[in-house]
């Protein structure tokens, strides 16, 4: 009799997880998609289990090492150069009229924090990316494009915009091209050897703000930029052809993009998504309250990352999807850990924890997640060098550095 109940039992478990992996995946013409369903389980541990500053499922060969947890104030963007292992954070001085700043933190010897003191027409940094050559391109909300010598401390170069600029990114195959995200969904781009305007301006698909931009590697004359806004990633062609950018396929039905991941290649690339709006018609909405086994702790709202694969110059094959929590209001950062060799990371903040998580890439398999912030991670940004990977994350309060191998 033991022997038969077991033989059920069996048989009861492989028909439940059939049943289940049928429910998690489905199969389409160009690919085929996994849906995870939120780690709540995770998110209900005790805090002794749920973080860790290693891997949790063992099979990566990535390591990623908190190496630094330094106090900031006020902090909105992150710049990280592995080479010489400084950070750019951008920051406000206390006060209601406060002047907006960027702290300078090496890494190396007493952890040195030095404070750079912006022009009072830059307005709010939006966005920051490390350039070779110690140069920090700097987009701000002040109708401003800004070029930061990191020996000197000096800005060297500016650029007026005719709006706020929402991103920027340098030119993977040309040094001297940058480009800007403006907030009414044009894609700029300049020549830094001249000083007088932007040598292309390029209308967009949409009066979206570009948040995110990445350039992406070509073997040939023409150049492909990947940015993103609300209605999704969108890839352009710029230099002497004049296509006109397009979306990306097959994405509509994520909802609203907030964020785009690109590693150095541009091979593996990661959106984020939040799902649109729905108005209710309930004139009498329900008051019903919630389950008391339901967690009431958990913020943000129930969106998705979805992993795309550039198989050439503009062709993208869609892949896994996993469920995540991000924010209802803001658009978040991510960034992509690769190495040669070694299977890419993803790297997000989680809103329901306000903690970094890493997901093993293309399979969204969880790698670690580590300790929280107070507050919602702003930004993430990851960089390498020849001996060194580094990844920050940034909050209001408190900026993570790992190390990454």
């Amino acid at each position: 009799m033991e022997e038969i109940k077991k033989s059920k039992k069996m048989a009861c478990l492989e028909v439940a997880s059939a049943e289940a992996l049928q429910r998690r995946s489905r199969h389409l013409d160009e690919g085929w998609i996994s849906v995870t369903e939120p780690m709540l389980e995770n998110r209900l541990m005790s805090q002794n289990n749920l973080y860790t500053h290693g891997n949790i499922n063992g099979s990566s060969h990535h390591r990623c090492v908190l190496q630094n947890e330094i106090p900031v104030d006020g902090a909105r963007v992150l710049g990280i150069d592995a080479s010489s292992q400084i950070l750019i954070v951008s920051g406000k001085k206390p006060g209601q009229d406060g002047e907006h700043i960027l702290n300078k933190i090496s890494l190396l010897g007493q952890r040195e924090i030095g404070q750079i003191q912006l022009p009072p027409n830059t307005g709010a940094v939006r966005d920051l990316c490390i350039l070779p050559g110690s140069l920090a391109l700097i987009a701000s909300l002040g109708k401003k494009l800004s070029l930061l010598s990191m020996f000197s401390n000096n800005l060297v170069l500016k650029y007026d915009l005719p709006v706020p600029a929402w991103s920027c990114s340098g030119d993977v195959n040309e040094p001297y091209h940058i480009y800007a995200g403006l907030q009414n969904g044009m894609l700029l781009m300049f020549d830094v050897r001249q000083t007088a305007g932007c040598l292309e301006s390029i209308e967009g698909l949409s009066r979206f703000p570009i948040h995110s931009i990445c350039s992406l590697e070509e073997n040939h004359c023409s150049r492909k930029v990947l940015t993103a806004s609300s209605i999704g990633p969108c890839l352009w062609d710029v230099g002497d052809s004049r296509e006109r950018p397009f979306l990306i396929p097959e994405l509509g039905s994520q909802g609203i993009c907030i964020s785009l991941a690109c590693d150095s290649s541009g091979t593996d690339i990661v959106a984020s998504f939040r799902p649109k709006m729905e108005i209710s018609r309930d004139p009498m909405p329900s008051q019903t309250p919630a389950s008391p086994s339901q967690p009431l702790h958990l913020a943000g709202k129930l969106g998705s990352h979805v992993h795309l694969k550039r198989i050439n110059g503009t062709y993208f094959q869609k892949g896994h999807v996993v469920s995540c929590y991000v924010s209802e209001v803001r658009m978040s950062k991510s960034a992509i850990i690769c190495a040669e060799g070694k299977n890419p990371l993803f790297a997000c903040g989680d809103e329901s924890t306000h903690g970094l998580c890493l997901w093993n890439l293309p399979s969204f398999q969880l790698h670690s997640r580590y300790q929280p912030h107070q507050y919602p991670i702003l930004d993430i940004k990851y960089s390498c060098s020849v001996r060194l990977g580094l990844l920050g994350c940034v909050s209001e309060n408190k900026l993570q550095v790992f190390s990454c191998f």
